[in-house]
């Protein structure tokens, strides 16, 4: 349990540095629903982070937790780095 806090500590802070940085989303939705998406994360906030979506999409901003980032429900690309990723952070 401790080293899951702490992964989720190290996904806020990986996310609160690319605070206005152009992001990749791929979020699974359940039933074989994938959602991608570009953008720009907007803000981050103690339980979740928001996206600002590019004017292709229907929405404006989608949210999600950092808990969604580390069971992989979302992935969250930067400069082809993918956050949350154990092996990017241990390198």
């Amino acid at each position: 349990m401790a080293g899951e806090v702490n992964s989720i500590q190290q996904i806020r802070l990986d996310l609160e540095s690319c605070v206005g940085k152009r992001v990749k989303l791929r979020a699974n939705r359940g039933r074989k629903k994938i959602v991608e998406a570009e953008g720009i994360i907007e803000n981050t906030y103690p339980k979740l982070f928001v996206v600002k979506l590019d004017a292709s999409h229907s929405l404006d901003r989608l949210s999600y937790t950092y808990a969604d980032v580390l069971t992989k429900t979302v992935e969250v690309t930067v400069d082809d780095c993918i956050i949350g990723d154990n092996s990017a952070a241990n390198e």
